[in-house]
Formats: structure tokens, sequence, C-alpha cells
């Protein structure tokens, strides 16, 4: 597989585990709090496009993914390379950030459905970062 479409396959997979992390945000009332700013529940729908969930990014932020995937799945395409490895690159620090997330990657905070998700959510991302700052990845 060419490095283009390793980070096709990593950022279609990342866009998808974000697409379940938010599934699971919003039916659990997962919203975003990062100790200097916090969501509510009551606004998690509001937020989750805007500011993002617990375990997802803001839906503007995955519009942007999905329009970059694509983009470099028709082909060779150095601005959508670029915009993948960004977004992966600033996935990773805001995920480590939030509070729910954080609970459920440590001893004892394992559930079967959340831990999972943010474990390929996280993975997933640092993977579209590192290929994303490949040259020839955009080829």
């Amino acid at each position: 597989m060419s490095s283009r479409g390793l980070l096709v396959a990593t950022s279609t997979a990342q866009l998808g585990a974000q697409l379940a992390g938010l599934a699971v945000a919003v039916g659990r009332k997962r919203y975003f709090d990062v100790g200097f700013m916090r969501g509510s529940p009551e606004h998690i729908g509001r937020d989750a496009v805007w500011n993002g969930t617990a375990y997802s990014a803001p839906v503007t932020m995955l519009i942007t993914q999905l329009w970059a995937v694509r983009r470099l799945a028709a082909g060779p395409d150095d601005l959508a390379r670029r915009v993948l490895g960004l977004l992966g690159t600033v996935n990773v620090p805001g995920y480590l950030s939030e509070r729910f997330f954080r609970q459920h990657l440590r001893p004892g905070g394992w559930d079967p459905v959340e831990t999972p998700v943010l474990a390929a959510s996280i993975a997933l991302a640092a993977g579209m970062a590192v290929l994303g700052h490949r040259a020839q990845a955009g080829r």
C-alpha cells in the first residue's frame, strides 16, 4: 500500500472512530471538559457541533476531515495530506485533555463500550499525525 493509501485508510478509520465516539458521547451525555472549558449534558447536541464532545472533535472538524480524506483518496493532494496531518496532531492532545477520556484509559476505568472507542481514536489520530507529515503521503 502506498503512503497516500495508508494515510487515507488510517484517516478513514479514525473518522469512523470519531463518529462512534460522537454517538457514544451524545448517548451517554459525555460533554467536553478540558478544565478551563466545560460543556453541559443539556447542551451536548449544540456543543458537539461547535466544541466537540469528550470523545470526538467538533462536527465542523469531522466535516473537514471527510473533505480531506475524499480529496486525497481521489488522487495526490498535498493540501489534503497536510490537513489530515494537522487534524491528527490537534486531536491527540485534545483527547488527552478531556476528563472523561482520561478516566477511561486509567486502571480501573475500563468500560466495554467507551474504552475501545477511545483507544482506537487516539491511536489512529497519532497515525494520522505521523503519516500526514510525510511528504510522500500526498503523492
